[in-house]
């Protein structure tokens, strides 16, 4: 399509309070998007209805400017750490890093209380303190001992409940980043979680040598279809590139690494035939990142900005025609895609995608 019969970047009072709604319904904790004259907006024909509340899952962002970040009390991890009271029989931790001493501080009450509690980590993180804390409070913690990283970010509580995102279970990743935070219940999704964890941790298999054995890889709960890849065994950047290939309308995305030449490929291609597409990326990524796909989007005319956050912005997220979000622990990388441990989803729901959709919009107004 040329450009000048691209959709006009703004928005109708009305569409701003559609995609609040959503977003309140949707999450728990966030942040509310800024003057509506400075709006996304949906592409042309988006979904605008609103769906009923789900009770099958929770959404929490981080909030780097609230006052939850002064005090290191509040954010992301409270729920988590709330969920991790309440576990009776099990719970798997894998964890890149973790120092938050409220999670320190569930895990080794869990365990205290007879929970089996286990956990895999990245092996350049195991001496932190509270991770020391946790081998010395009895729970087993492994690490991956290799060259790529164990880069989950997940648990798994009472084989029903399944926490995920882009964040990590540190100061940094609750309180100073920008980063999501997605629980889900379903015993089908913690299935495939703990089939995952226990490659790891029980076979000891990392990287390029885990199976591609998740048990459910494509699953529904409650009307909305969710597919689950893991890395590298799943080969998760083909689907990525299939979603955004198949994108009608819009694509929206954070990433915190951006090296991924074919997914560039794909959104570029998109752009070219009418697509609405727009990204922030972690300016520090982009300074210092070898071979990195913000420039030669940017010259080809996609809206792609550098985040305005002074620590990180560390979403690997895309919001596609504004029913379908991909989330976890997978930056757009040959790293992420090739080397190390990561997990996936991509979720057909508009009531969370307005909700990802309102955080991306706060992002991008803080943008530069």
């Amino acid at each position: 399509m040329p450009a000048s019969k691209r959709p006009s970047i703004s928005i109708t009072a009305a569409s701003v309070l559609i995609l609040l709604i959503l977003a309140a319904l949707a999450c728990d904790s966030w942040t509310a998007v800024g003057d509506a004259s400075t709006q996304l907006p949906p592409a042309g024909g988006g979904q605008q209805d609103t769906p009923a509340p789900a009770d099958w899952f929770s959404l929490y962002f981080s909030d780097p400017t609230g006052p939850g970040a002064r005090s290191l009390r509040g954010g992301p991890d409270a729920h988590l750490a709330q969920a991790l009271e309440g576990a009776r029989l099990s719970v798997d931790v894998a964890a890149y890093d973790l120092d938050l001493w409220s999670l320190r501080d569930a895990l080794i009450a869990a365990q205290r209380r007879g929970v089996r509690v286990r956990m895999v980590t990245e092996s350049d993180n195991l001496q932190t303190d509270e991770i020391q804390q946790l081998k010395e409070a009895g729970i087993e913690v492994l690490g991956d001992r290799r060259e790529g990283l164990m880069h989950n970010k997940f648990m798994v509580i009472d084989r029903l409940e399944v926490w995920t995102g882009s964040m990590n279970f540190t100061v940094n990743g609750a309180y100073r980043n920008d980063n999501n935070l997605l629980r889900i219940r379903s015993s089908r999704l913690a299935e495939d979680y703990i089939a995952e964890f226990e490659e790891m941790f029980v076979e000891d298999r990392f990287g390029p040598g885990s199976p591609a054995n998740t048990p459910n890889p494509a699953l529904t709960i409650e009307g909305t279809p969710l597919e689950i890849f893991f890395s590298p065994d799943d080969e998760t950047l083909s689907h990525l590139v299939e979603q955004v290939e198949n994108a009608r309308q819009s694509i929206y995305f954070l990433a915190f690494s951006f090296t991924s030449d074919p997914l560039a490929d794909a959104l570029i291609e998109s752009w070219q035939a009418g697509v609405q597409v727009a990204g922030v990326l972690e300016e520090a990524q982009v300074e210092t990142n070898f071979g990195g796909d913000y420039d030669r989007l940017r010259q080809t005319g996609v809206d792609v900005r550098l985040d305005g956050n002074l620590d990180s912005m560390h979403h690997k997220v895309l919001i596609i025609d504004e029913r379908i979000v991909v989330t976890g622990s997978y930056n757009f990388s040959n790293s992420a895609e090739t080397r190390n441990d990561e997990n996936t989803l991509i979720i057909h729901n508009a009531q969370l995608a307005a909700a990802y959709l309102a955080e991306f919009q706060r992002i991008y107004n803080q943008s530069k």
